[in-house]
């Protein structure tokens, strides 16, 4: 017996039968009953969802001699015999996907001058009509707009975009919609039974949505399911065989990114390409996960998740543990790393970095809060350093700091300075009890130095704000020229965006050292000068801060050594070499030269 492919055995053979079309095949079948038919029909939709087969049950139900009352064909009468026969004159089939040229459609309209044998009407069905050229289209044109009274066209084309205005203007236009998953998963139920084989749901809904709307392609996935499952039909063979990603994975990492567990993702981020699954494809998937969760919040969205029942019980008890804002933030990360995947040299690392920020989403801020919340990757970890952290690290930090104490007294006693005692009204603080810490000794980093560092003054330059900055006292640390030189373009780095121009000029300036601790600019202008004078307190003050010098004077002045240097013609440079050199003067006589 010829095995028949599941998409050829059961295609439609009437209105009834054709699967989530009914808006449509309703509409047909109301032109049949009141005979009220159109000379051109165009069917337009994506590929599998019926519209050669909708053609073509429409064209036998307008040439029956005996419609039913629904507008259905009977089925017994000599023109759907020879139709179901495949041997009826009055139903012309052309693939414009091969026969595009102006002769074919010159022969086909040879054709429509000669009455229909038996029946009323000449059905000339053209299917992927898009692919016709622009002169067979023109030639076309002439016929479509006024047939012959016996003649009906119906186009099909799956890109309706490429068929001129003109050709659309004359015809009825049927938009045929993409199967949904329900209906899809109810048309392989039929089928499974008729065929005799077993199936999960779980396992259809799969085939369903890797149609992507196709009942053509629904049926052929089916096919090919059956063969390798061997008349049982189950979740995991299918996904097996179409090599899709378990529903299970989105699940765990989920589950994994509410309570922040970046190990177990990263370990099943691993499994999953080892598998041989693409990292952007596991986005795309995750993404979509992400989204149904969301839907499934909300009991008048619940309805858009296209998966099986038990597959949208499992999405409403995710949801229920799922906050709102983490699905917001996780959809936005997820689109961004989608975005950013094609572009990425390392596309591991950019999933790796989107699922560990999808896993910091319900983790507490450890700051104040800022316009702009910064990527915490280092927080992540923190519990790990603390536990390989020893109970002693408290002490050590704590001589760590003494020492550094000591050095600093030790230096200011060396300079001069005598060292500040603390004073006698202040009172102890309390001491905390022992916590765990980082030791950040192995950082080069102290907890005195990150106080200093802290307590640090800022810099603030305005103009008009001369002498109210903050005072250094009576320090008079020497200083070199490099040490100038590096506090002045310091401080042009850091002032304000009001100030760009000056600071910007003050660059290519260079400080210099008079006489210790008197400190000298030389300006090219006096425009410049009286910018600079402007907040030289504001300069001065910041000098002494950040050199610990309280005697340092600046002094602006111009430039006195710039001479306006006159520019010369050609004649008057040529008079003032020969001055400089006479030889110059006889070689032009010798030779009877003229400066041109």
């Amino acid at each position: 017996m010829e095995y028949i492919v599941s998409a050829r055995k059961y295609r439609p053979m009437s209105f009834d039968t054709v699967v989530g079309q009914s808006a449509l095949t309703t509409t047909l079948k109301n032109a049949v009953k009141s005979g009220k038919l159109a000379h051109a029909y165009l069917f337009c939709g994506p590929r599998g969802v019926g519209k050669t087969t909708c053609a073509r049950i429409f064209a036998k139900a307008i040439n029956c001699q005996n419609p039913t009352a629904d507008g259905e064909a009977c089925n017994e009468c000599e023109s759907c015999q020879s139709f179901n026969e495949q041997r009826s004159l009055n139903i012309f089939e052309l693939d414009a996907a091969s026969n595009n040229s102006v002769e074919h459609i010159k022969t086909l309209m040879e054709q429509t001058r000669i009455p229909p044998q038996l029946g009323k009407y000449k059905v000339f069905i053209i299917d992927e009509v898009h692919m016709l050229s622009t002169a067979a289209f023109n030639a076309f044109l002439k016929t479509l707009e006024e047939p012959p009274a016996h003649v009906i066209f119906i186009l099909a084309t799956t890109e309706k975009h490429k068929i001129l205005p003109t050709i659309l203007s004359r015809c009825q236009i049927y938009d045929f919609e993409r199967m949904t998953v329900a209906n899809t998963i109810d048309h392989l139920k039929h089928v499974a039974e008729k065929e005799g084989i077993s199936y999960e749901e779980e396992a259809l809904a799969v085939i369903a949505e890797k149609a992507d709307g196709g009942m053509r392609d629904a049926l052929s996935i089916f096919d090919q399911a059956a063969s390798f499952c061997q008349g049982n039909i189950t979740y995991q063979k299918v996904i097996e065989d179409l090599n899709v990603l378990d529903s299970e994975f989105y699940f765990r990492l989920v589950d994994y990114a509410l309570e922040n567990k970046v190990s177990e993702s990263m370990v099943l981020l691993n499994d999953i390409i080892s598998k041989g699954f693409d990292g952007g494809l596991l986005v795309q998937g995750l993404a979509k996960h992400v989204r149904n969760v969301l839907m499934a919040k909300d009991a008048q969205t619940l309805p858009l998740l296209e998966v099986s029942q038990q597959q949208r019980e499992r999405y409403q008890q995710q949801a229920q543990r799922c906050p709102t804002p983490f699905l917001y933030k996780a959809l936005q990360l997820m689109n961004q790393c989608d975005l950013g995947y094609r572009q990425s040299s390392n596309k591991r690392l950019l999933v790796e970095l989107t699922l560990i920020e999808v896993a910091q989403i319900t983790q507490p801020d450890e700051g104040p809060a800022s316009g702009r919340r910064p990527r915490r990757l280092k927080s992540l970890f923190k519990q790990l350093i603390r536990q390989s952290q020893p109970q002693t690290a408290a002490p050590q930090v704590a001589a760590a700091a003494t020492a550094n104490q000591t050095k600093e007294t030790t230096r200011r006693s060396s300079d001069g300075v005598s060292p500040v005692a603390p004073s006698a009204t202040e009172s102890p603080k309390p001491a905390a009890a022992p916590q765990p810490k980082v030791k950040l000794g192995a950082l080069g980093m102290s907890w005195n130095n990150l106080r200093n560092m802290s307590k640090a003054p800022k810099m603030n330059i305005l103009p008009g704000t001369m002498g109210a900055e903050r005072q250094t006292g009576d320090e008079r640390i020497q200083f070199t020229q490099e040490d100038l030189e590096l506090q002045w373009m310091s401080m042009c780095n850091r002032m304000p965006q009001t100030l760009v121009g000056i600071a910007t000029r003050m660059k290519n300036m260079t400080p210099v050292i008079t006489d210790l601790p008197k400190v000298e600019v030389v300006v090219g202008n006096e425009l410049i000068q009286a910018e600079m004078e402007k907040i030289r307190g504001s300069i001065q003050n910041t000098l002494r801060m950040y050199l610990h010098n309280s005697g340092i004077e600046l002094t602006i002045r111009v430039d006195e050594h710039r001479e306006e240097v006159k520019l010369l013609t050609r004649g008057e440079q040529f008079e003032e070499l020969t001055k400089s050199n006479p030889a110059v003067e006889k070689l032009r006589e010798a030779f009877s030269l003229v400066l041109a």
